[in-house]
């Protein structure tokens, strides 16, 4: 599936929600993350399409990769990956609550890495819960692992807003198209 590069005009592209089948949304991470490989698997993965149609990211969400986390009732937005397009991360993040709680969960976390700014998450609502020191790798004598280039990294947790807490600005019930 070809990928044409970020539109350049001043205009931006309008964009739409859009399901994506797992295996493009895969192609779609491996073409253009930044530092990692796409999961090895997702609950559902949506995209973000311009008015021609032109996939211009995707988001992948999973079940928590925290062992603790994964209570039957919590997911994680475990990738997302855009060719540059203007707010199509935040579109996704919003769209990706809304569609997990379509489907009866009742939360919805994710993780950015230590220099991102998180300014797609806060455009959508969501609220950080925790930094995350660096840790050392996964990797011990019991169970060896390979790194995958993301130790020592420092990471924050953010969780995706709930539909009755009130915040200053907003309103008690957020309303969801």
């Amino acid at each position: 599936m070809p990928h044409p590069e970020p539109p350049v005009d001043a205009k931006r592209p309008k964009l739409h929600v859009t399901p994506v089948k797992q295996k493009d949304a895969k192609e779609f991470v491996s073409l253009w993350h930044r530092h990692h490989k796409p999961p090895p698997g997702a609950v559902f993965s949506i995209g973000a399409a311009d008015d021609a149609g032109v996939l211009r990211a995707v988001a992948m969400v999973g079940r928590p990769v925290a062992r603790m986390l994964d209570n039957g009732q919590t997911l994680e937005v475990t990738r997302t990956a855009t060719d540059g397009t203007a707010n199509a991360n935040s579109l996704l993040y919003g769209a990706a609550w809304r569609a997990a709680t379509a489907l009866g969960y009742t939360r919805l976390i994710t993780y950015t890495q230590a220099g991102e700014s998180g300014a797609s998450l806060r455009g959508a609502g969501w609220r950080v819960l925790a930094q995350r020191a660096p840790r050392r790798g996964w990797d011990c004598p019991s169970r060896p692992r390979t790194s995958h280039g993301v130790d020592q990294v420092a990471r924050t947790l953010w969780e995706a807003p709930s539909r009755t807490v009130a915040r200053p600005g907003r309103p008690t019930s957020i309303p969801r198209a």
